[in-house]
């Protein structure tokens, strides 16, 4: 059976890379300055942020090996596991640098209520940030900030400035992934052409009656992403959130099949997975401004 560690302290995670804690629920580290570590995996209950500048070791994310390439950040949230999927005897040489903090250090403060706002915490392995040079100086700048204000020694100002400082990376964050997002538009593209392909044939086939609507998240398995992801990526590209896009393309085959007037609104209902013929009828005058019967009058 895997054996998995529990990473639960920030003192925890510096110890093990022979690093002082200089506050004991939050952290910036330059790894370079660490010492080798035991190849493990973890289960963490801490925010981990590892900033990769080199190619490292078979590391995993979930289950998956993790897309590390040059200046890529990995965002970990906790409960969340990660680690080296490779023999105990192991020992790796961390790099970068990683900015680790405990959820009780952010605890009543604003960055608490939204954090879970910053969907990149829950992407997939083939979904990391890819940073350019400049990128990488900002976000340095912030690990240096916090880094700084550790050192200076805790006082009644800290705490503040540390999560000012954190949230400003986080959100220098969305906008380098709003930049990837616009920079990889033609993989995005291909994905929504992708898309198109799979709800045309789930539509097609016998699955609406056996598993009923298309779902975000059986959509966003189906294109091998994570859902927040790919709910990121159909916003960015069409304006739209995953759900109301499948709702868009439930209105749009509803409307092809009205024209049958040998079927009726019932029936299409149920042909289109719904189990309450009502719930389509509601959806479709919320989004055209007419009931079925009223469109297919009409039509």
């Amino acid at each position: 059976m895997e054996k998995i560690e529990q990473l639960s302290s920030v003192t925890k995670f510096n110890s093990q890379r022979g690093q002082e804690t200089l506050h004991p629920l939050v952290s910036v580290l330059d790894q370079s300055k660490s010492k080798k570590i035991t190849a493990k995996r973890y289960f963490s209950e801490l925010f981990v942020i590892f900033l990769k500048d080199v190619r490292c070791e078979d590391f995993q994310y979930g289950r998956s090996q993790y897309d590390y390439q040059e200046e890529t950040l990995l965002f970990i949230a906790p409960n969340q596991t990660f680690g080296f999927e490779m023999p105990d005897d192991v020992l790796i040489q961390p790099s970068g640098w990683a900015l680790i903090f405990h959820p009780d250090f952010i605890k009543g403060t604003v960055l608490a209520k939204t954090i879970k706002e910053y969907g990149f915490f829950s992407y997939d392995v083939n979904e990391a940030l890819h940073i350019s040079t400049r990128e990488r100086q900002i976000i340095l700048e912030c690990f240096s900030k916090i880094k700084e204000e550790l050192e200076r020694g805790i006082d009644k100002h800290s705490k503040k400035l540390i999560i000012n400082n954190i949230e400003l990376f986080l959100n220098y964050c969305v906008r380098f992934f709003d930049r990837q997002f616009i920079t990889r538009e033609n993989i995005n593209k291909d994905t929504l052409c992708k898309l198109e392909k799979l709800l045309d044939e789930y539509f097609e086939s016998n699955l609406p009656q056996l598993l009923g609507l298309p779902t975000v998240a059986f959509c966003a398995e189906k294109m091998n992403l994570s859902a927040n992801y790919f709910g990121d990526l159909v916003k960015k590209e069409t304006g739209k959130t995953a759900l109301e896009y499948i709702q868009a393309k439930v209105i749009d085959i509803a409307k092809e099949k009205f024209h049958d007037q040998s079927k009726s609104i019932s029936e299409i209902a149920y042909h289109l997975g719904y189990k309450y013929p009502q719930h389509l009828t509601r959806l479709f005058k919320q989004k055209v401004g007419l009931s079925p019967l009223e469109w297919r009058g009409m039509n």
